[in-house]
């Protein structure tokens, strides 16, 4: 599905705001209602910054995954869920996320929760846009993809590893892409991180061959991307940062936009945005998320530049290196307002 030269695009998630995080760990205190209020309002402000920033396609920011009971674990039946991480104290690393343990058949008979989310995006969007913005902004929703989901939860018997899991929760993230499509959806970002942080160590044509049965039920109708980072928990990776190990593999997932992060890596490897563009549109992650630099418009505006001596304009959009989730809300608004600022520099050079 074709989308406008050079846009200014976003991952998924925004910080919470503070009396958000506060809430999150005193949930047990408020009611039904307060917490739908809390979830409103947290989404209002992240649509705020970025409707503020300018920026062509905006999300809910992810605002309502509140925590493990509120997020994808907890709408999947089958599980017992972990109650605390197993590492509380120490430098903050991927060993703090704890694993839930699969105690019986994965189902999820209320969805995965995206299908509500989006909903609450485009009557509180609808809401929140108004005259000063020239057009009205594509809505978002992200999704985890299978692989990515299983990572969490432990083997059993009856699923005796990462891949059996991962076929066990296939079905039921593409439910939800077809429920979101259904819904009105019209971009879907399919998520799966583990599957950039682990192609170095795995075969990359059966990560292929997952996602693509995944997604094949919503092929077309709907713009399809995918994000292909190396981790961002606590602004720290995971995998090996290459993206050498996936490709040419990846090329053959059934897309319409592959993200790549690119800004905290110096932009190594940028010659391979030139090869993808040759199958599907880029997004460039243009800057950093895990850094506190904030990059001005015209440093933006290189960036962009350099990228064009790779792609086309027409195959290029630009965003975050990765979600926001991790970056001081005060930072996160600097960084996306300055993006869209550098993006328009070369637009009007180009006549865009």
């Amino acid at each position: 599905m074709p989308s406008l030269p050079l846009r200014t695009t976003v991952i998924g998630s925004y910080p919470f705001p503070s009396w958000l995080e506060f809430a999150c760990q005193h949930l047990g205190e408020f009611g039904k209602d307060d917490i739908a209020e809390l979830q409103n309002d947290a989404v209002i402000a992240a649509l705020y910054d970025q409707l503020a920033a300018g920026l062509d396609v905006v999300t809910d920011g992810e605002q309502t995954r509140l925590d493990f009971n509120l997020s994808f674990y907890g709408f999947l039946d089958g599980l017992e869920l972990e109650g605390a991480s197993p590492r509380r104290f120490g430098p903050p690393a991927h060993d703090q996320r704890g694993k839930h343990a699969v105690v019986g058949e994965l189902r999820a008979p209320r969805g995965l929760g995206v299908v509500g989310e989006f909903q609450r995006l485009q009557r509180l969007a609808a809401s929140s846009f108004d005259a000063r913005h020239s057009s009205f902004p594509t809505l978002k929703a992200s999704v985890p993809g299978p692989y990515t989901l299983s990572g969490r939860l432990v083997p059993n018997a009856q699923y005796p590893d990462r891949y059996a899991l991962t076929e066990a929760l296939l079905p039921i993230v593409r439910a939800e892409l077809e429920a979101l499509v259904a819904a009105g959806c019209t971009e879907i970002t399919v998520d799966e991180p583990s599957m950039s942080c682990y192609a170095h160590r795995e075969d990359p044509k059966k990560f292929v061959e997952i996602f693509n049965r995944t997604v094949a039920p919503v092929v077309g109708k709907c713009r399809l991307s995918t994000h292909l980072c190396f981790g961002n928990f606590k602004g720290r990776a995971v995998g090996l940062r290459r993206y050498a190990p996936m490709f040419p593999a990846f090329l053959d997932m059934t897309l319409d936009e592959v993200h790549l992060e690119m800004a905290s890596r110096e932009f190594s490897e940028i010659a391979i945005i030139g090869e993808i563009a040759r199958r599907m549109d880029v997004a460039v992650g243009i800057i950093d998320v895990k850094s506190y630099f904030i990059e001005t418009p015209a440093e933006i505006a290189a960036r962009v530049r350099l990228c064009l001596q790779h792609a086309p304009a027409e195959r290029l959009s630009f965003a975050p290196d990765c979600g926001l989730s991790q970056t001081a809300r005060w930072a996160a608004k600097q960084k996306l307002a300055h993006m869209v600022a550098g993006v328009k520099i070369v637009r009007a050079e180009l006549g865009l």
